[in-house]
């Protein structure tokens, strides 16, 4: 992926010239991850640990959270005439259908954008992925949708034998599927960990009902974070499936009419309701959000203003990265950056397994 051990990142406009912000990219334990809050009404921001988030919200406010197991998303495979790839599923699978990326040789101590193209396939190729025979049925450069010779139940059963959860670079060690899991983990939809949630012990989870704050969850199909291909990064994140239970719904109506926040547990939270709202919106109906399937199409920016969210829990992101301009829509750039500079000054990591901030 694209994160190294010990990673300086961006330079920034707002910093003096010369300067840069720099994140660690060291793995932080879920019980020991830190937390930067970002206090928009005072425009200040301090570290402190994620386990006192209980405190830090309100009794009558609202935590939602994406309920999204993670896939084994990463598979190996071969072509008929032998050439090696990795299929990074890219979305749920559907019936015998497998959506994805194809990478090409190599493993997780290769960086994504380092790695060999793939081999080139066209539709109606046959491919063996593990021990799951698949057809290609649609090919769009790296893009693919195949098709597997097997039953539902069986093809659940080879990837979760065959397949591994998707790796990143800086670690020495392949991460397990269990430690990309959150407390509250429920239907296979995440092709990577819906990781704002990763600190969301059990601990905190009754700190925070303790603490008059209800929880709520929707599940959201949080997908690939990079895919070895620039063109296709750039248009990350893609169009993805979301669900709103009726009970999350009446939870958020509830919260607004008493006055309460709604506090998102990761951007995918804030995609599936915000995608929701505009939706709404676009039947000139009322800020009402309907029970039931969509797909999240919305890409956050500094421009967006959100309809439903009032709170934001996430990864430590900096300056230049597609998630730290989604964060702008939370909050001014230039607190942001004051964020991420008190970050680099604690010695915070910054990826999918590192600290967090909250934006309120």
């Amino acid at each position: 992926m694209k994160f190294q051990r010990q990673a300086i990142r961006v330079v920034d406009a707002l910093r003096p010239r010369g300067t840069t912000i720099a994140l660690k990219a060291d793995e932080v334990s879920r019980h020991a991850v830190r937390l930067v809050v970002v206090d928009r009404a005072r425009e200040s921001v301090r570290v402190v640990a994620f386990g006192e988030l209980p405190a830090l919200l309100r009794a009558g406010d609202l935590v939602v959270v994406n309920d999204a197991a993670t896939l084994p998303a990463s598979l190996f495979g071969t072509t008929a005439r032998g050439e090696r790839f990795e299929l990074r599923l890219s979305a749920p699978i559907a019936g015998s259908r497998l959506y994805g990326v194809l990478l090409g040789e190599g493993d997780f101590h290769v960086r994504t954008e380092e790695r060999p193209t793939p081999p080139r396939i066209a539709a109606g190729d046959r491919l063996r992925i593990a021990a799951i025979d698949v057809v290609v049925e649609q090919v769009a450069g790296r893009r693919v949708t195949l098709v597997a010779a097997l039953s539902d139940d069986e093809l659940w059963q080879q990837i979760y034998a065959a397949g591994v959860a998707v790796q990143y670079a800086h670690r020495t060690e392949q991460l397990p599927l269990y430690a990309v899991q959150t407390a509250y983990a429920a239907r296979p939809w995440a092709v990577e960990m819906p990781s704002a949630g990763r600190a969301l012990t059990w601990d905190v989870l009754l700190g925070l009902r303790h603490a008059g704050v209800q929880i709520a969850t929707l599940t959201h199909a949080a997908g690939l974070s990079s895919t070895g291909d620039d063109a296709l990064d750039r248009a990350l994140p893609w169009p993805e499936r979301y669900e709103l239970p009726a009970a999350t719904i009446e939870a958020i109506e509830a919260t607004r009419a008493r006055g309460g926040r709604v506090i998102a547990v990761g951007t995918t939270v804030v995609r599936a309701l915000e995608s929701a709202a505009l939706e709404a919106e676009s039947r000139d109906a009322p800020l009402t959000l309907a029970a039931g399937s969509g797909i999240a199409t919305l890409r956050l920016d500094p421009h967006y203003r959100p309809r439903i969210i009032d709170g934001l829990v996430s990864g430590l992101h900096v300056p230049g990265e597609s998630h730290f301009e989604l964060l702008s829509a939370f909050a001014p750039r230039s607190l942001l950056v004051k964020a991420i500079a008190l970050a680099a000054q604690h010695n915070m990591s910054g990826h999918e397994l590192g600290d967090a901030c909250l934006v309120l």
